[in-house]
Parts: C-alpha cells; sequence; structure tokens
C-alpha cells in the first residue's frame, strides 16, 4: 500500500458531526441492555446523596459510559473520551466527560465494589440467559481461579506493594496490584469473568479465594449450571478452605497441592508399574522448566488424606504427574520431576490429569484483559481501581456475548479481535426521513457478522435468534 503524493498535500479538518468512530458500540451496548445492565446499576448501586457530590449521580449512566469506553478500546479514564466524538452524542444518551468519570470512581468506597460486584454476576447471568453464552453449561461447567499482578509506578497509588510474579520463569517481585479473578466455561464454550477482586500487591496469592469460589459457584447455579461443576486452582489454592468451600456447595474440586512430607511420602509409596503414560492434546509448557512437553506419566493413590494438621481434614484422590528431567537426561537411571494434585472427581487418572491442565485457560482471560482495559489501573484511589476492575470483567463478558450471537470463530474470538472486526467500525449516521440509516463502510471484511450482531441483537433480521 502506497499514498499518492497528492495526498501528503491535504488538508485534513475534524469537523463531521454526523460521523461515528464506533459504530459496533450500538448493538454491543444494546445487548447490554438487553441483559438488563442499566436497572441492575441502578437497583443495585447505591450512593449516598448526603455524603457525595454531583459527580455521584446517575450511577448507571456512569458505569455504562465507562463499560462503553473499554469496549470501544479504552484503557485509561483519559481514553474514554472516545465515546464524544463526533455523532456519537446523537446515537446515545447520557455520555459522560472523562473528567466527570474519573471524579465519579474516586468517589467509591469498598461498598461500592462490593454492589458493583453483585451487578457483575447477575450481569453475566442475564447474558446467559438471552445468548448462547457457554453453551453446554447444563451438563458441566468449570471454574477455575487465579490471580496476577498488575506493575504500577505511580507513588499515589493506594495499596501498590512488592508481589510476586512470574516473567519468563523466574519469579520477581514488582510493584503493583494483584487481581483475583475467576472464570466459568463449559468445554464448548470460552471463559466468562463472575468476578475479580483488586487486592494490595503483597497480598497472598490464595487471599479471599474461598468467598470467591463460592461467589463463582452461586453465579454458575443461576446461569443454568444444573450438572457437574469442576473448580481448578493451582497451588496457592490448594487449602482446606477452598476445597471445603467446594464441597459445601456442590463443586468437585482439583486443586495443585504444595508438596510437604505427607505428600513426598505418598509419591514415595508409588510403585513403578502404576504409573500411566498420557499425551496430551497439545504441548503443554512445564511450570518449572518453561519447556513445552507433550507426554508425561501418571498415577494415583485413591485415598489420601490431605490438610491433616488443620481443622477440616479431606480425604479424596491424589493424582501424580511425573516428567522427565531433560537436564539430568540418563536413560539408565532418569530423573523426574512429580506434579501432584487432589480432587474427588470420578475420572480415569489420564483424563483427571487431561481435564486439570485445562486450568490454564484462565491465563488467556488474563492476556485478554490486559491487552484491554486492564493494561492500566487508572486511579490513585485503590476503590476506583477495584471498580475499574469489575468494569473490565463486565465488558469481557459483553464482548464475548456480542461474539457468540455472531457465532463462527468470533465466539471464541480475542477481545482485541472483537473490538477490531465488530465495535470499531466507522459510520455515517443518516435521517432522510424518520427512519434512522447507519451508513458503514462498503466492503467491511466482517459486514456479515456485523449485521447478524446487529439483528441478533434487535431481534429483527435474518440472522438465528438468540438462544433463550
Amino acid at each position: 500500500m502506497k499514498l499518492p503524493y497528492a495526498w501528503s498535500q491535504a488538508t485534513p479538518v475534524f469537523d463531521d458531526e454526523n460521523l461515528v468512530s464506533c459504530a459496533g458500540l450500538a448493538p454491543v451496548m444494546g445487548l447490554a441492555e438487553r441483559a438488563g445492565l442499566s436497572q441492575l446499576l441502578a437497583d443495585r448501586v447505591h450512593v449516598d446523596a448526603a455524603l457525595v457530590r454531583s459527580a455521584g449521580v446517575n450511577p448507571a449512566g456512569k458505569i455504562t459510559s465507562i463499560i462503553a469506553g473499554m469496549a470501544a478500546g479504552a484503557d485509561c479514564i483519559d481514553d474514554l473520551d472516545v465515546i464524544r466524538s463526533g455523532g456519537m452524542t446523537k446515537m446515545f444518551d447520557q455520555v459522560y466527560a472523562p473528567a466527570t468519570l474519573g471524579q465519579f470512581l474516586r468517589e467509591f468506597t469498598h461498598g461500592h465494589t462490593r454492589q458493583l460486584a453483585s451487578v457483575a454476576r447477575a450481569h453475566l447471568v442475564n447474558l446467559v440467559g438471552c445468548t448462547n453464552l457457554l453453551p453446554g453449561i447444563q451438563e458441566q461447567a468449570f471454574i477455575d481461579i487465579d490471580s496476577l499482578l498488575r506493575p504500577v509506578y505511580g507513588h499515589a497509588k493506594q495499596g501498590a506493594s512488592f508481589g510476586h510474579a512470574k516473567i519468563g520463569g523466574k519469579q520477581l517481585l514488582r510493584r503493583g496490584l494483584s487481581p483475583l479473578v475467576t472464570t466459568i466455561s463449559t468445554r464448548q464454550g470460552a471463559p466468562v469473568v463472575p468476578g475479580i477482586r483488586l487486592r494490595a500487591g503483597k497480598a497472598g496469592s490464595g487471599r479471599g479465594a474461598a468467598s470467591m469460589v463460592i461467589e463463582a459457584i452461586g453465579t454458575a447455579r443461576e446461569a443454568g449450571a444444573t450438572g457437574q461443576i469442576l473448580t481448578r486452582g493451582d497451588s496457592a489454592y490448594g487449602n482446606h478452605l477452598v476445597a471445603g468451600a467446594c464441597l459445601d456447595h456442590g463443586s468437585l474440586f482439583s486443586l495443585v497441592l504444595a508438596k510437604n512430607a505427607a505428600v513426598n511420602t505418598a509419591i514415595a509409596s508409588i510403585p513403578e508399574d502404576a504409573w500411566t503414560p498420557v499425551h496430551y492434546p497439545g504441548a503443554v509448557i512445564d511450570p518449572d522448566t518453561g519447556r513445552l512437553i507433550s507426554d508425561a506419566q501418571v498415577a494415583e493413590i485413591p485415598e489420601f488424606t490431605a490438610f491433616a494438621t488443620t481443622e477440616r481434614p479431606i480425604t479424596a484422590r491424589l493424582i501424580v504427574r511425573r516428567v522427565r528431567d531433560v537436564a539430568k537426561m540418563d536413560e539408565l537411571f532418569p530423573v523426574w520431576r512429580h506434579h501432584p494434585f487432589f480432587t474427588n472427581s470420578t475420572e480415569p487418572a489420564p483424563e483427571a490429569d487431561i481435564t486439570h491442565r485445562a486450568h490454564a485457560i484462565i491465563e488467556t482471560v488474563h492476556s485478554d484483559m490486559i491487552d484491554g482495559p486492564l493494561a492500566h489501573l487508572p486511579s490513585g484511589s485503590f476503590a476506583a481501581n477495584g471498580a475499574w476492575a469489575i468494569c473490565t470483567g463486565i465488558c469481557h463478558n459483553l464482548l464475548r456475548a456480542a461474539g457468540t450471537l455472531v457465532g463462527g470463530a468470533h465466539a471464541v474470538a480475542r477481545g482485541a479481535t472483537l473490538r477490531r472486526d465488530l465495535v470499531t467500525v466507522p459510520a455515517r449516521l443518516a435521517r432522510p426521513a424518520r427512519r434512522k440509516f447507519l451508513h458503514l463502510p462498503a466492503h467491511w471484511p466482517w459486514a456479515d457478522h456485523w449485521i447478524t450482531l446487529w439483528d441478533n441483537t434487535f431481534n429483527h433480521g435474518t440472522g438465528p435468534p438468540a438462544a433463550a
């Protein structure tokens, strides 16, 4: 592609009041309202009028403005101005300036973030009800939990402290904030976010995990998970609190156990002929070396009592995966590294290991949010950043539901792909008569997908109807 010289001499003028830069926000925010987002916000997010400034008025309009900006690619408060360009204010009501939205977020308290978190869970349930967001959830659902560390650099960030992060296979200390995230997925459906909770950077990975798991199980049940639910987590969540929460609320668990004397003794007791080869559908990354592996061996101890020194010992299966240590390769005396996990699922050990390894799907959600609104935690206020993180989860679920309405590859596409193909589409507003028109670019590569989203959102087209 080459720009002709004549166009380099052109005069650019930003003066078109009828040009919309992100026309895809129309069906996306229409879908948000179809799932009752504004009403949920009005009913559940309450700001005390006696204690708040004018920025706290109409929280529903302000939060939906933040989510719309995130869907259009905003990753900081200033970027939210994208929703006010050109004809956007003609297409949408209650469009607020970034300064107002930033002031509104700074007025949040911990109680307000908990109210917003309840909105996020209820909105996800509604999205599942009006789209095919989690296909197969009636048969089986998977809940995954994990934390991440988002680095921050300003000295005025409340809660910022040094926490552990793994970069390039190495553990490092980084100054930041640590969101704890839960996801719900199915074998056919991409993961969505029922909960995200911001914590200080130095918070232990498992802090608050049991209550997050309980909320995620409840959300999955409300969304239609009448069958089996399996909760998965790494060693930070392999404790009696998380496992007990799963047992108390009707979920199976598959949790990595940190090695201790009891676990090491159990592994040493496994006879050599008990190991069974397991072949992964695709190569996976070894957490110790960072290398790709595709073959391993597994064995199990049918009855192993974990957390024996706690107030709630639990007996279930201990499944151990072992892989050859390539750094100490010896055909005559091989050296193995062992990775145990604790589960009460009934799958055979090789299948249970493959299912457990699929816990890594939550990393795709982390990378998706980091590539979007969670690229920054934009405020100095801890509660404001907590609200921003929750809005990030709502936006993720909304884009995922929009992709589901389109179908095909978009049902499992990354957020960046959905923004490029469906949201950031320019259009011109036209009203030659009473009926409104949107003139979109000719030869848009994803025009058919965009029309499918529009038709399925507003239920007046030729596309397939949304699942009830």
